[in-house]
């Protein structure tokens, strides 16, 4: 046989060796988080100093999100013609985002009567330290401060460049919305703008996908911090709670989210594995800023309409909290056990009803999950604040997990919304979501 006939695109041998499985941005971020472990374990010190990767890698995907959550949903709505149309998917996904949030709450509270995880600590709170929660309580007093309508008029930017320049993403949201309707109302006059916006978007993919190679540098930086300061034994203390907090996110994954899947007619561990990459890099950085963009262009190329993706995902990110949800109940009534502090039928609807307000737009506020949780224990006097000082040891472990579960929430709504909407091509999912078909996300 000719070299020539051995070498055909027919014949060419596939490259399965270890060079290529290296070259996987999985597999180095597994890697990654296996280095952070271990120099977290060997040199303390010397892996508090590499969070300036951590920094850095975050900054960067901070530098971008904003603009690349203005072009994708001002072409969305501009290019889906029927405004009837976007408002009838924003509707729906409203509608939904507060009845997965009502689960995700009572959810909470069920596993935490369930378990009990604070029975048996008889923490007493004239020993915790006021200090450590001052900081926290200071935001959710001006969080708090406005009220319900304090909130919606923070909905309403200032001006557009300073919510762009302060990345943040309602804002930025309300913005883009009404930009994009004006678009699609001027006609054939704004089709030039609405091409620039497609090809600005198109360059800012690019660009995310060069910073995204970045990745595994900014999970070794993470978790070698991490471990490095707080140590491995660093939950001892309150191993209940994080375990209870982690499986009960499984469940809900698995079971809830499953059950919803099954209406779209997908398969939540395909899909999961389809994600598994912008999951791990969620994971290990406790931020889902970090993959937004990515996974915005994965759930286009699964054979969800842009127009969707488009308002689902960035509207999700402020208002469908899943995971969150589920640590805010089970946290507030882990206090009141923890501080030996009985909570009647009454307390408990109360928690229920102001988490439901203060849970939205949790998103971008610094150290936002103790914020909000501060905010709702100081709307349920009967609660001790102060208990809060409890889980400020373990909230940035918790806040891996609760990272990844907000983004796979928003990810199930984005195409069981698309499904409602009949905006799925179920043929190209299929293929996709069973392998038949490379995705590269960072192509532009």
């Amino acid at each position: 046989m000719s070299t020539a006939a051995m070498t055909s695109p027919m014949t060419a041998p596939v490259r399965t060796g270890p060079a290529s499985i290296f070259k996987s941005l999985f597999v180095q971020v597994l890697i990654a988080l296996l280095l952070g472990i271990a120099f977290g374990v060997l040199t303390p010190d010397f892996a508090i100093s590499l969070k300036i990767l951590s920094d850095a890698f975050l900054k960067l995907i901070s530098m971008i999100v904003a603009p690349i959550v203005f072009c994708v949903v001002v072409h969305g709505i501009a290019g889906a013609g029927d405004l009837k149309k976007v408002g009838r998917v924003g509707v729906k996904a409203l509608l939904y985002f507060e009845v997965m949030t009502s689960v995700a709450l009572v959810f909470g509270i069920v596993l935490a009567f369930l378990f009990g995880p604070g029975h048996g600590m008889n923490i007493d709170t004239s020993a915790l330290d006021p200090k450590a929660l001052s900081t926290y309580a200071d935001n959710a007093h001006k969080l708090q401060g406005g009220g319900i309508g304090g909130f919606i008029l923070n909905i309403i930017p200032t001006t557009s460049i300073d919510a762009l320049s302060r990345n943040d993403v309602l804002q930025v949201l309300f913005f883009a919305v009404l930009f994009g309707v004006a678009l699609a109302l001027v006609g054939e006059k704004g089709e030039k703008v609405t091409s620039l916006i497609d090809a600005v978007s198109t360059v800012l993919f690019r660009v995310m996908g060069l910073i995204v190679r970045t990745a595994p540098l900014g999970v070794l930086g993470a978790i070698a911090y991490t471990v490095g300061k707080y140590g491995v034994g660093s939950l001892e203390q309150l191993l209940s709670l994080v375990a209870l907090y982690y499986g009960a996110l499984a469940a809900f994954v698995i079971i809830i989210l499953g059950f919803v899947m099954r209406f779209a007619g997908v398969s939540i561990f395909k899909f999961l594995s389809y994600m598994r990459e912008e999951l791990t890099i969620v994971l290990a950085t406790a931020s889902s800023d970090a993959v937004l963009p990515q996974i915005m262009r994965k759930l286009e190329r699964m054979g969800i309409k842009s127009s969707v993706v488009g308002l689902v995902i960035p509207t999700g990110y402020s208002f469908n909290l899943d995971a969150f949800s589920i640590y805010l109940t089970l946290a507030v009534v882990f206090i009141a056990q923890a501080t030996n502090t009985p909570l009647s039928l009454g307390d408990l609807l109360l928690v229920l009803g102001v988490s439901l307000v203060t849970s939205k737009g949790a998103h971008g506020v610094p150290g936002s999950a103790i914020v909000i949780l501060a905010a709702t224990l100081q709307a349920v006097p009967t609660i001790p604040a102060i208990g809060l000082v409890l889980v400020l040891s373990v909230d940035w472990f918790i806040g891996m997990a609760r990272a990844v579960g907000n983004l796979i929430g928003n990810c199930v709504a984005t195409v069981v919304i698309a499904a409602w909407e009949g905006d799925l091509d179920r043929q190209t999912a299929e293929k996709v979501l069973g392998g038949k078909e490379t995705v590269d996300v960072t192509a532009g």
